[in-house]
């Protein structure tokens, strides 16, 4: 008996460009825009298609498109430049998605890459399959039905998310480079970056097209009140530079006093974006308690390649020379939080940024008027441990108490250590200024009254430290903020 041959339909994509060389880095993007577009709009038809007639003969597929640069030259770049060159001669290479959210940012990238090298970069066609999830996320009047709602599996047709492939090994340091031998050029693969950009819309109820460059990190909904008080204030005033203010479900107001609608249902971590033009603006993302939180938001986020991200929330103090109101500046972590112990051990140290930590700092003294040696009256510069057990006082306190002693920790809260790792691991600049709310070891508990008039007066001042802080983050060069701390021995070439 001769044995069947199983049926392979065939394969349609959309029709086949040759690569490009380009010495102009818009044109190279604009390219990138072009390919990315004809990939979407071949799976968008295909599926609606497929939608409204059934099963076909034929699979779909397109194809992210991808950047490439090839080098010979051992020539050595300018070694202040922590990004923007490859580390040896050869053949580097990136899938992109979403070229028109990220124009700002690989125009930049590109055009330092081609400065320092003298090459221009090939633009062509990856082959990399584009999930149809990912093609039409951006339409909102395509939904994608849940498997067993169409009468065949969607994956027979069109290549869906594959997990296997979307993952953190480039920013890791664990992957070894691309099947057909080229390194990484980009610090995240196209798939992981849509991965990232459907959950970001599913956690903050906002669209990436919001977040601003500087992102700030809080884990009480008082400092959102307070962020919306300076939106509004800001947007009053003509100088400030600032141009609306964004809510969760992407609603926006330019005009100081119209009402910001909300949703009645909210999300895990609403995210409020005081928008300034080429995304210069400022971010507060409520993450809510522990670090599961703040590695999720921090995940996600790290994708858009922001210039800056800080922890601004309560902390309880460990010394009895602390006041609840005061603020600390963390210098170094204790982490015991564990959700990024797989992707960090916990041997590595996060080290403190100087450019981060100085902006605190006279922002610090810029709100408050103290400064010097009168600024220590208020603020602590130390250690701060992060753990991830909420009610660690009610644990024996020989074991705890004594390692936050030897730690010489100085606050203790559950998200700073997994943002400034997380932001260390993925090249994001990071800082923290926490504000003491309570202080557990010394009888001041965090209980209903007994902070109210410390959560009154220190909130909008705590706040607007951070924003200050951004702010004057915004007025450096790009290349001062993103320290060498943040390189590994061998980087991908964009930030």
């Amino acid at each position: 008996m001769v044995p069947m041959t199983p049926h392979v339909p065939p394969v349609r994509t959309p029709p086949a460009a040759a690569p490009e060389t380009f010495t102009d880095p818009a044109a190279a993007v604009a390219r990138l825009e072009a390919l990315y577009g004809e990939a979407v709009g071949f799976l968008v038809r295909a599926f609606e298609g497929v939608v409204a007639s059934g099963r076909p003969e034929a699979r779909f597929r397109a194809f992210y498109p991808e950047i490439r640069l090839t080098t010979t030259s051992h020539a050595k770049t300018d070694s202040r430049l922590s990004f923007g060159h490859v580390a040896m001669p050869g053949t580097y290479a990136a899938t992109v998605t979403r070229p028109d959210l990220f124009r700002n940012y690989l125009t930049q990238q590109i055009g330092i890459l081609m400065r320092n090298h003298g090459v221009g970069v090939s633009i062509g066609a990856s082959a990399t399959p584009m999930p149809v999830h990912f093609a039409v996320a951006n339409n909102p009047a395509v939904t994608v039905p849940q498997e067993g709602v169409l009468d065949f599996s969607l994956r027979d047709v069109f290549d869906v998310p594959d997990l296997s492939t979307t993952n953190d090994d480039i920013v890791n340091g664990t992957s070894p480079g691309h099947p057909d031998g080229s390194g990484h050029l980009a610090p995240f693969t196209a798939q992981r970056v849509d991965y990232s950009l459907a959950r970001l819309s599913h956690y903050t109820a906002t669209a990436a097209e919001h977040f601003q460059n500087h992102v700030l990190f809080t884990n009480y909904q008082f400092y959102v009140d307070e962020f919306e008080a300076f939106a509004r204030q800001a947007l009053a005033d003509p100088d400030s530079g600032y141009v609306g203010f964004v809510g969760p479900g992407n609603h926006e107001i330019t005009d100081p006093s119209a009402p910001l609608p909300q949703l009645a249902k909210m999300p895990q971590m609403p995210s409020y974006h005081l928008r300034r033009e080429g995304g210069a603006g400022i971010t507060l993302v409520n993450i809510g308690v522990g670090p599961s939180n703040a590695k999720t938001a921090t995940d996600h986020i790290a994708v858009l390649r922001p210039h800056a991200w800080m922890m601004v929330g309560h902390c309880a103090g460990l010394r009895n020379s602390q006041s609840l109101g005061d603020f600390v500046l963390a210098h170094a972590y204790l982490r015991e939080d564990r959700v990024l112990d797989d992707d960090l051990p916990v041997w590595v140290p996060i080290p403190a940024l100087a450019e981060i930590q100085i902006a605190l700092e006279q922002a610090v003294a810029d709100v408050t008027r103290l400064e010097g040696y009168e600024l220590k009256r208020i603020m602590r510069t130390g250690t701060v441990a992060t753990l991830d057990n909420r009610n660690w006082e009610l644990r024996d306190q020989s074991g705890p108490v004594q390692r936050l002693s030897q730690s010489r920790a100085i606050a203790l809260d559950m998200e700073s250590a997994t943002i400034a790792a997380n932001g260390f691991r993925f090249r994001v600049p990071y800082g923290t200024l926490l504000c003491v709310s309570d202080k557990p070891l010394h009888g001041e508990l965090k209980l209903p009254g007994m902070a109210t008039e410390f959560y009154k007066t220190q909130v909008a001042r705590h706040l607007l430290i951070g924003i200050r802080a951004m702010e004057r983050l915004r007025e450096m060069p790009l290349e001062r903020i993103h320290s060498r701390k943040l390189r590994s021995f061998e980087e991908t070439a964009f930030l």
